[in-house]
């Protein structure tokens, strides 16, 4: 059987404000709202990105509470990883924005950093130039 090229096309996260979070994710990376409206349960979404892939932001209508630890929690979300041209200016974008870029490294096969949002949810911004 012969296997076509898979893209991954978006991500979905539950955020308490995807307003907020679609705000923060365009100011950093440059991207755009590329839809939002009413979503499941009552709930609202916001799908940021550029053309060929995004993340969906979520929230239900109803209250969220604590998080898990996702790291220990089965099928849960550890981060997301977006490259980047210019790692030095998104760092100072990610820092723009509030936010603490943490656990640089540069190892093969590039730089980068991670950084929590308002809600917890773990970026790893990443170079490969």
């Amino acid at each position: 059987m012969k296997m076509t090229s898979a893209k991954l096309e978006h991500v979905n996260v539950t955020v308490s404000d995807p307003a907020a979070t679609a705000a923060m994710l365009q100011q950093v990376f440059g991207w755009h709202t590329r839809w939002h409206g009413d979503a499941m349960n009552g709930g609202t979404t916001y799908h940021v990105g550029n053309a060929d892939s995004y993340v969906a932001l979520y929230t239900p209508r109803q209250a969220l509470g604590n998080p898990p630890d996702s790291y220990s929690t089965p099928a849960s979300l550890n981060h997301i990883g977006i490259t980047v041209d210019d790692l030095d200016a998104a760092e100072a974008r990610v820092k723009a924005a509030g936010f603490t870029p943490v656990n640089h490294g540069d190892y093969e096969p590039g730089r980068r950093f991670y950084f929590l949002d308002a809600d917890g949810v773990e970026f790893e911004v990443v170079s490969y130039r």
